[in-house]
């Protein structure tokens, strides 16, 4: 067992969705540090290619690529979209077969008391957070078997949440539902595509410097911290590498499993 090769995923083929912001964002850079070939979508087009121009040096120094393909995937059309332009890259480049790994990162949240929450941010919120992530896998799946072997399957990897799994405080409705539903989806999809040697695993969340929980931690920072057991929110490398572990040999048996990257925050009440 060589612990280098162990987590080598250099010249994997991996999309990101929701790639050029927040823990998407995170996570990118640690795929182009590590010489994989990275595909970042999202749709705010102008940000995916500044990600891409600002990671190009690091990609190249590591031996990866990195390109955008900007989607809005609220449209079913756009993730037709996504994959067939996709399938097109990853062939004109001459790279590795077919999509080593997909994650399906980008989602919204919507925040409301009760009495006012809106009914279209139901749909919003369900529609990129849960309905989406199924789409994208479901037409992204040729391309994913044809990368996968028994002894290295293709991988899907959900960024779920903890308030999927406990109880929030925030008045979140659909984003917490949302993402109870993606950790089941999940657990489905790694019974039905595991004889097809595609896994699907959820790293839920806790707090993060994203652009989600911005206005939460300049509100209340310090005290977020003070009750995640470790005293931090998260940092880049502990959602990257989440994700490396996953799509890398070391993860390859890993099928059907929730990982908490939350500093422990789900195991406590207050936050």
């Amino acid at each position: 067992m060589d612990s280098c090769s162990l987590f080598n995923i250099k010249g994997k083929n991996i999309l990101i969705t929701g790639g050029a912001k927040g823990i998407g964002r995170m996570i990118t850079q640690g795929y182009a540090e590590s010489g994989a070939n990275v595909f970042i979508t999202g749709r705010d087009g102008k940000a995916c290619e500044s990600v891409v121009a600002e990671l190009q040096p690091v990609v190249a120094k590591a031996g990866g690529s990195i390109f955008a393909i900007p989607a809005n995937l609220q449209s079913y059309e756009e993730c037709e979209r996504l994959v067939a332009e996709l399938t097109t890259a990853i062939g004109q480049a001459g790279r590795a077969k077919g999509l080593h790994v997909l994650v399906n990162n980008a989602g919204a949240v919507w925040g409301a008391d009760i009495d006012s929450y809106p009914d279209h941010a139901w749909n919003k919120v369900l529609t990129l957070d849960l309905q989406r992530v199924f789409t994208l896998s479901q037409k992204a799946l040729p391309l994913l078997e044809q990368a996968a072997t028994a002894d290295d399957p293709a991988r899907l990897i959900h960024i779920g949440s903890i308030d999927g799994i406990r109880t929030p405080s925030t008045s979140n409705f659909a984003y917490s539902a949302a993402k109870a539903g993606l950790h089941q989806l999940s657990r489905h999809l790694a019974r039905d595509l595991g004889p097809r040697f595609v896994t699907s695993n959820v790293i839920a969340c806790g707090p993060f410097p994203s652009h989600m929980m911005k206005a939460t931690l300049e509100a209340a920072g310090d005290y977020i911290k003070s009750e995640v057991p470790l005293r931090r929110v998260g940092k880049p490398e502990d959602a990257a590498g989440a994700c490396i572990y996953l799509s890398s040999k070391a993860g390859a048996f890993c099928n059907g499993a929730t990982i908490r990257v939350d500093g422990g925050a789900s195991q406590v009440a207050k936050i």
